[in-house]
């Protein structure tokens, strides 16, 4: 895609695929399957392929929220890509150590950085899962963020990488957001409603869950699994309408 930015913010969650890269304001972002990247709010971004195999992604992008606002906005750049800025990775390097440059001060909402591989994330989960005690509800749940400020990592969208384990089946949930899940490793059943209501699905990896605002879920494995999420939580949070009901109290 030639250079271009918008107004809306938007994530992309690789399913399948090596090769690829995203541009974010120059800085290339090869992108490996499992990996969270964000192009946020008006950047300039393109994207490109340097491999031989197909590559898909899952888009997640807050247009409803700006669509209703008004401050849809979108600028296509003069030339095809945006003139190379810092080194593939730079960012990441930069600020995904627990560190930051002395001089560097949060400018915006956004995370400055724009990927956040598999490997790593994977990593963080598979160091917790012996010193951590699940959670009924979500096993092992670990949300991205902003290593600048420590909130979470873009400004309108909300994003979370969680470790469900082999056999596991976690409790009834519900909350006010309306979540998105694409599982990476594992397969089980999800079920959503309440009562009769209630419809029970099969997943697997790649396969793409939605669960509507307040609609009563809960996943089950039939092997250990990994499942990358996002939803507009952030955003209602700093409005206060965000809540959340455990169990059937």
């Amino acid at each position: 895609a030639p250079a271009h930015r918008h107004s809306p913010a938007a994530l992309r969650f690789i399913i399948e695929g090596s090769g690829a890269y995203t541009a974010v304001n120059g800085e290339k972002t090869y992108m490996e399957p499992g990996d969270f990247v964000i192009t946020p709010s008006w950047t300039w971004h393109d994207h490109g392929h340097e491999g031989r195999e197909p590559v898909v992604w899952l888009d997640g992008l807050d247009i409803p929220l700006v669509r209703v606002i008004g401050s849809i906005f979108v600028e296509h750049y003069p030339e095809e890509r945006f003139p190379d800025g810092p080194p593939p990775g730079d960012s990441l390097e930069r600020y995904g150590n627990n560190m930051r440059p002395i001089n560097m001060l949060p400018e915006d909402l956004n995370s400055p950085i724009f990927s956040y591989p598999y490997d790593r994330s994977r990593e963080t989960l598979e160091k917790l899962r012996n010193s951590t005690e699940l959670d009924p509800y979500h096993g092992l749940k670990m949300e991205y963020i902003d290593p600048t400020s420590g909130g979470p990592a873009m400004a309108t969208i909300s994003t979370f990488l969680q470790l469900l384990p082999k056999n596991f089946k976690s409790e009834i949930y519900q909350s006010t957001e309306s979540l998105i899940y694409s599982p990476v490793e594992g397969s089980g059943k999800v079920y959503i409603g309440k009562g009769k209501e209630t419809k029970v699905f099969d997943w697997k990896e790649r396969d793409v869950i939605v669960v509507p605002c307040w609609y009563p879920h809960q996943f089950e494995t039939n092997e250990e699994a990994v499942v990358f999420s996002f939803s507009d939580k952030v955003v209602q949070t700093k409005l206060g309408l965000w809540r959340e009901k455990r169990g059937n109290a």
